[in-house]
């Protein structure tokens, strides 16, 4: 499976890319200030957007890219790249309730997902941001959320689309991997099949 992993400058993202390898996945990294073509010439099964610094709309190409993508094959942001998405949708980013700089929270899953698969409903997570999405749109859900009720990830209602403010790459995220891996496993079982991604988003979770 090919995917698109663009980076938006962050020191985790071959981190990220491990993972994404170790699920199973042929990564091309593309810095997300390089040109149109780089981004968007060769075919890809899947696109991740990467953590990064600053804010969505000054972060290169990136609101360019989910727009191209978002209606072609399933996407996966990561802190920055899950902003991006929320945004994109229409959600508001807004300071959270403090600064999360290294910092492990606990969080609850609130929805039933493809990315959840076997993991308990509340797990310790690592995040590097000081903005959090908020007044979420009909066509997202969000599936997690903080004990102060921030929202740590996202999923389109009708499009193969995710979001996770929190980083799976990082060592004190409990089962990073297996989020990644379940992620993977859905966008394989996705290409096998011709049904529409919300029904497979059902049928799969």
């Amino acid at each position: 499976m090919k995917l698109l992993v663009v980076d938006n400058f962050d020191s985790f993202t071959y981190m990220l890319v491990d993972y994404l390898q170790q699920a199973g996945a042929v990564c091309r990294v593309v810095r997300t200030n390089e040109s149109w073509s780089q981004l968007t010439d060769e075919p890809v099964d899947a696109v991740v957007l990467s953590p990064g610094p600053g804010v969505p709309g000054q972060a290169g190409r990136l609101m360019d890219v989910i727009e191209y993508y978002h209606q072609q094959v399933p996407m996966l942001g990561v802190c920055l790249g899950h902003q991006a998405l929320g945004e994109f949708f229409g959600a508001k980013l807004i300071p959270a309730h403090r600064p999360m700089h290294g910092k492990v929270s606990l969080t609850r899953v609130i929805e039933k997902d493809v990315l959840w698969q076997g993991l308990p409903t509340e797990f310790d997570v690592t995040r590097y941001h000081s903005l959090v999405l908020t007044d979420m749109p009909d066509s997202l859900a969000c599936t997690a959320v903080t004990q102060q009720d921030e929202v740590m990830a996202l999923r389109h209602q009708t499009l193969p689309i995710w979001g996770i403010q929190f980083h799976p790459e990082a060592a004190l995220t409990q089962y990073g991997l297996r989020i990644i891996e379940n992620w993977i496993e859905f966008v394989l079982f996705r290409n096998k099949k011709t049904d529409s991604a919300t029904s497979l988003t059902i049928e799969y979770a």
